[in-house]
Parts: C-alpha cells; structure tokens; sequence
C-alpha cells in the first residue's frame, strides 16, 4: 500500500500539493515514484516561470519511462528543488519530504479545494 498522507491534496495525475501560508509545495505521490522505479533525472523549471492549470512544468525520468509533471493550478513557481538536480532519487527515497519539487503561488489560492483529498486519491489508485 502507498503512503497517502491524509493532510496533503492530490491529482489524478498522481501529484499531491501541501498548503504553506499563501503557496503550496508540490512532488509526486509515492504511488507514483513507486510505478516509475528508480528516478535518474528530473528537468527542473526556472523560478519565476508562470503556468496555466495543468502546465506541463518538469520531466521526471526513470529506469523505465519519462512521465511529465503538471501545475495543479495556475500560478508562479517561486522556488525549485535544486537538490534534486545532483540527487533526482530523493523522490524515491522521500517523495513527501526532500523530494519535493517546486513551490508555487497560486493565482487563486481558494481553488486547492477543488482538488482530490487523501480519500478521493486512496479510491483513485485503488487502494
């Protein structure tokens, strides 16, 4: 079974976002790193880069494929994960704590609501 801590929002696309004041912080689910196997390399986005509703914002790598990540919401990316570039296996190792990827300021910070809670993502990869 995944880690699906009950605190964070998800994605279909198998993101989870963490609110932090007026930002949230996204990665990727461990139900996500666990289907990509071992991550190589991630193509990280510049700071202050803009990206509409479910942008394609970054490339995660594997042993296996190259799957896009997507901005959840619309927003600024304010902050990067610059330790991902030298150590990409950290979203395998810790996909919910160094593993994260961006920080973003929402457009529309009420609009985190409308995502899935740890119950809609459990009942979306079946478990």
């Amino acid at each position: 079974m995944s880690q699906v801590p009950e605190e964070l929002y998800y994605t279909k696309e198998h993101e989870w976002i963490r609110v932090e004041g007026d930002s949230i912080v996204i990665g990727i689910t461990d139900h996500a790193q666990d289907a990509l196997t071992d991550i190589v390399y991630i193509e990280l986005p510049e700071a202050d880069q803009n990206f509409e509703d479910m942008g394609e914002f970054a490339i995660v790598e594997s042993v296996k494929s190259a799957s896009p990540i997507f901005a959840p919401l619309s927003g600024a990316i304010v902050e990067v994960n610059e330790a991902l570039e030298d150590a990409p296996e950290l979203m395998n190792e810790d996909p919910y704590g160094k593993g994260w990827i961006v920080r973003m300021k929402l457009d529309n910070p009420e609009a985190v609501s409308g995502l899935m809670s740890a119950a809609d993502y459990k009942e979306e990869i079946g478990e």
